[in-house]
């Protein structure tokens, strides 16, 4: 294996867990009687975690 192919495939990794974390940020910005509907887990409103990221990267993007 190259330090090339190596390197794609890191990049993939990266690049599909980017695409899987917006998705999941999206989702998770719908409202709860719609991610009910469609049988997402809803997200509590009120995570520490969540308002301490707000706190610290600003609004979503």
């Amino acid at each position: 294996m190259s330090m090339f192919e190596s390197l794609g495939r890191y990049g993939m990794a990266i690049r599909n867990a980017h695409k899987r974390n917006r998705s999941v940020r999206a989702l998770n910005s719908l409202p709860p009687e719609i991610q009910r509907d469609i049988g997402w887990p809803v997200s509590p409103r009120e995570d520490p975690q969540v308002t301490f990221s707000a706190l610290l990267l600003g609004s979503a993007r």
